[in-house]
């Protein structure tokens, strides 16, 4: 028997699917094509660096999904200083809402100028948004919650527009490039790799990420994704290992990592769309949404999907009323001391995980590059935001094929969505974006197989950059500890060669001299021996 016209109906499907994919396929190409051989391929350099517009177009999607959490994270950060807002206001808690809404577009807008001059100006697939860790710093260590520290708020905003201008005149004079170059090669390499074990480490946290690992008081961390946890400080209340979200977001690590291991494009985007469209689903026990007043709020707050907010309160507070504090200019330096440091290794890490660094260990539109970042600090300042720096998430797009500024106007163009769209942006879970952090940290690993483990003047000092950044939470921390260790180690190296170059000048004087002495004796009159 044939098998009658189920099978006929079964084999012209199968037929069907493979003309249409077959043509998907061709049009793809001849897009690619198309565009490789336009004027805009050739300013991209699309096919020098081997890559393809669909290629650039899923590496700019991938790369915005894994840090479109910046957008909710770093305006909640902001907002505990007050902002402009004075606690003993009657209107204050009006004024914070205000204001939250501000940082978001606030956040966004530096996003959007960033990254498309990133992409535009120096060729690179570089996302970039405030940083993670100056934000916290500007908030609880300079303003303080509430504004209870010492330096106001738009006197705060001064001094981080001060940075990147001094920032900005490094850049152009070049001499950023020439700080960070003399960082020396295996901790950049380390750096890279702790950067992965940080952004690994966030990505297990409660708040940001799967809440695998969370706070213990007798050993500092330990293992919890529980079902009961403390809003606060995600230390475990009951039920580890019982969390409804991470499992779920296990699901969607297992999703992206399945993708990896069959190279399928687009792999980093499949995990982060699943989780979140599973997530949006109210009265389940995976919700975005739970029936809490907050709960209620952010729900209604999506279902407007289009909202367009103007910063009211933010934008202009620039003030230099009290730079005459010493605590203004020791936050100007600690802001200036992390952007070489933290700025320029991230920049330099991620340069080498896409392949662009040179034998000098430079990359391709570095100068344009360090401009960039530094004069959107400006921008981010004006608006009332913080620090503007490139985003290790960019790595994501990187493993999805990014090679070119295309990349970055991509993230761009979804950040300017964002604008318009910033309920729906909003509510992607950290659960959804925790397991991208995990996958783009193991991914940057691959950095310290070129480290000369063997030599341990080489092999303890990256060591320390490694673990250090994620065990202090401070990126600079694990750089200054690994070139400090680096130095000391040197130092007896240092000594031998000082050693060795004054044995070397005194054999050389001590030959002068004789030299001199014998000439004096050949010249001597013989009238005046006796």
């Amino acid at each position: 028997m044939d098998g009658g016209p189920c099978k006929k109906l079964t084999e012209m499907s199968k037929s069907s699917w493979k003309n249409f994919t077959s043509s998907c396929h061709r049009a793809e190409n001849s897009l690619n094509r198309a565009v490789a051989d336009s004027l805009i391929g050739r300013y991209f350099k699309l096919d020098v660096r081997k890559s393809s517009f669909t290629t650039e177009l899923r590496a700019g999607t991938a790369t915005f999904l894994t840090m479109a959490y910046i957008i909710s994270v770093n305006s909640s950060i902001l907002s505990d200083s007050g902002g402009p807002c004075s606690f003993s206001d009657t209107n204050y808690q009006s004024c914070l809402s205000q204001t939250r809404s501000d940082l978001v577009v606030a956040t966004i807008v530096p996003a959007i100028i960033g990254s498309l001059l990133m992409g535009t100006f120096a060729n690179l697939p570089l996302a970039l948004a405030p940083a993670m860790g100056t934000n916290a710093y500007f908030t609880y260590n300079m303003v303080g919650v509430h504004g209870s520290g010492p330096v106001p708020y738009g006197t705060a905003l001064a001094v981080v527009m001060c940075e990147g201008c001094v920032f900005l005149a490094l850049s152009v004079l070049g001499l950023r490039s020439k700080l960070a170059r003399m960082i020396p090669r295996s901790i950049r390499l380390a750096s890279a790799a702790g950067i992965g074990l940080f952004l690994a480490f966030v990505g297990l946290q409660p708040h940001q990420g799967l809440s695998l690992i969370g706070p213990s008081p007798s050993t500092l961390v330990t293992l919890t994704a529980c079902s009961h946890s403390d809003p606060i400080t995600g230390a475990c209340l009951s039920g580890t290992m019982q969390s409804p979200t991470f499992w779920l977001g296990t699901a969607g690590f297992l999703i992206t990592t399945f993708a990896l291991t069959k190279n399928i494009k687009g792999s980093m985007i499949y995990g982060i769309l699943f989780v979140t469209f599973i997530s949006w689903f109210r009265n389940t026990s995976v919700t975005m949404f739970p029936d809490t007043p907050i709960g209620d709020s952010n729900y209604d707050y999506f279902k407007r999907v289009f909202d367009f907010h103007l910063i009211k309160n933010t934008a202009g507070m620039i003030s230099f009323k009290h730079f005459n504090r010493s605590e203004v200019w020791v936050a100007l330096s600690t802001l200036l001391y992390v952007d070489v440091l933290d700025a320029s290794s991230i920049m330099y890490s991620m340069a080498e995980f896409g392949g662009f660094t040179d034998e000098s260990g430079g990359f391709q539109g570095e100068y344009r590059a360090f401009m960039v970042d530094a004069s959107t600090t400006i921008v981010s300042s004006s608006l009332g935001a913080t620090t503007v720096t490139a985003f290790i998430e960019s790595t994501a797009g990187m493993r999805e094929g990014g090679r070119t500024g295309i990349t970055a106007v991509v993230v761009a163009l979804y950040f300017t969505a964002a604008l318009f769209f910033t309920p729906v942006f909003r509510s992607v879970p950290p659960w959804a974006v925790g397991p991208s952090m995990v996958v783009v940290g193991m991914m940057m690993m691959k950095m310290i197989k070129d480290i000369e483990w063997g030599d341990a003047k080489e092999g303890v000092p990256a060591f320390l950059t490694m673990i250090l950044m994620p065990l202090t939470y401070s990126i600079s921390n694990g750089i200054i500890a690994g070139i400090g260790v680096y130095v000391v180690l040197r130092l007896w190296d240092y000594f031998e060669s000082l050693v060795k170059w004054m044995r070397k000048m005194k054999k050389f004087m001590e030959d002068a001299h004789n030299q001199v002495s014998a000439a004096s004796a050949d010249t001597v009159p013989c009238s005046s021996v006796v």
